[in-house]
């Protein structure tokens, strides 16, 4: 486990440094809604040295993605990128030329990755004059190798800056959070200026980089300021380019919320966006969505709110199956699962439809905010479901579910589904931002008395 927790932080550890807010990233149309931050560079700094860092968490693992675009001249002296491949790969590059590429793929989405990257090409060592780190561990394991010339120019620090998105073709942008980025001018940084190996544990945790030295073009951005995304903590301010309040989260490397699982497919793949709390499909078929994180025991909170025609849209919970839920197969009848559908129906599966029961609350609309609560720790488990903060129904769980692990669930057919909150980031505005009783999550209707947002922080502590 431990080599699984240092290749992929889950935000579990408790730190004397806990990162408040991220930044959801999406790329929308990729042209005029995809969301990014660019600053236009005034006065040009260091060209062969610099360093890039960022904690991560990506919500699409089948696009190219761009974590950052240096420069704007399509040339290896002035352009300097990094992004995502559509095989899950890193890499590093040039106008021209592919400076690194990794052999490691990238498609946990229910991690935190905590991404470095140093240039110095005044390094008389080849190799040394481009690094990439990945939770604080240099990578050398790469598909493609090359190296700039010593003392050679890049596309640093001159030009522009984007950060989530190439501005030099307009595309790629990235889908995903960001917290904690730093990018520095003149400064080519170990992974140790940014985070420490956690001493209990052996995880990656980051820590305070405000002493950082930022250089000319530098600029430390934690997201903090809602009203102001691109403000700098230290170092430059960015433009935000279709980023407001809304796109704030406190989904980040120290409190890791649930999302959608954007690697569990069923029945074929449907669209994850806005962070994966966002499900769309785009014909007739019944395509659904599973959580990242599963619950044996505790009690949780989240909300979610119809989104289409009331029909044919489920959520609930499910169990984690076997191979069958995946591509092509009918989750509902191959899994334990218990969910209701916005019209009034409850449903239950095991291995068949074992119950359909309908007129057991009033339809919902679009309007209305549906609160669901799992309680794993009674002796009986039961889900209980709210609308706008008042008590419609309370199932217990099958008994096939009894002590078993469970997983948030939705299923939708064409144009309807529900938006999630889980309590980190949701796109719908939340008017009365209710936290749980630990003081986390964002919600509309707080949670029961004793119910918790799916996160971390709760996990570590109820799970």
């Amino acid at each position: 486990m431990e080599v699984l927790q240092r290749t992929a932080n889950r935000g579990s550890v408790s730190t004397g440094f806990d990162v408040a807010n991220s930044v959801k990233f999406d790329k929308g149309n990729d042209t005029t809604t995809v969301e990014f931050f660019e600053r236009n560079v005034s006065s040009a700094g260091s060209r062969t040295i610099g360093t890039f860092s960022a904690w991560i968490k990506k919500t699409d693992v089948t696009t190219a993605q761009y974590l950052f675009t240096f420069g704007n001249v399509d040339n290896d002296d002035g352009r300097t990128f990094a992004r995502f491949q559509t095989d899950g790969t890193l890499r590093v590059a040039g106008g021209s030329t592919t400076w690194r590429n990794t052999n490691r793929v990238f498609r946990d989405a229910s991690a935190w990755y905590h991404i470095v990257i140093a240039f110095d090409t005044t390094q008389s060592t080849a190799n040394n004059r481009i690094k990439v780190y990945v939770n604080g561990v240099q990578e050398t394991s790469f598909s493609t190798t090359n190296n700039p010339s010593e003392d050679g120019t890049l596309g640093l620090n001159f030009g522009k800056q984007a950060i989530g998105y190439n501005t030099i073709d307009n595309n790629s942008g990235f889908n995903g959070y960001m917290c904690e980025v730093v990018i520095q001018d003149g400064v080519a940084s170990a992974p140790t200026e940014f985070g420490e190996f956690d001493s209990a544990s052996g995880i990656w945790i980051p820590k305070d980089a405000s002493g950082a030295t930022m250089g000319t073009n530098g600029t430390y951005l934690k997201f903090e300021n809602a009203s102001s995304m691109g403000a700098a903590t230290a170092g430059n301010a960015f433009t935000v380019q279709n980023i407001n309040q809304a796109d704030q989260s406190t989904d980040t490397c120290t409190n890791n919320f649930c999302i959608w699982n954007i690697l569990w497919e069923y029945a074929s793949y449907p669209t994850f966006s806005q962070g994966a709390t966002k499900v769309r499909i785009d014909d007739s078929t019944d395509e659904g969505a599973k959580a990242t994180i599963g619950l044996t025991n505790g009690k949780w909170y989240w909300e979610a709110k119809p989104v289409g025609t009331i029909g044919s849209q489920f959520i609930g919970i499910q169990t984690d199956g076997d191979s069958n839920i995946y591509s092509n197969a009918n989750s509902l009848l191959n899994n334990y699962t218990m969910v209701i559908e916005p019209q009034g129906r409850y449903y239950s599966y095991a291995g068949s439809l074992s119950e359909s029961s309908a007129g057991q609350f009033t339809a919902l609309s679009t309007s209305d905010w549906l609160g669901i609560a799992l309680d794993m720790d009674s002796a009986t488990q039961t889900i209980k479901y709210y609308a706008n903060g008042s008590l419609i129904l309370t199932r217990n769980l099958i008994s096939e579910m009894q002590g078993q692990t469970v997983f948030p669930f939705l299923c939708n057919y064409e144009n309807r589904s529900f938006d999630i909150n889980f309590g980190g980031y949701t796109i719908n505005t939340i008017s009365s931002a209710a936290n749980d009783e630990n003081g986390y999550g964002t919600f509309e209707y707080a949670p029961p008395s004793g119910y918790y947002a799916i996160c971390t922080k709760n996990l570590a502590e109820y799970g």
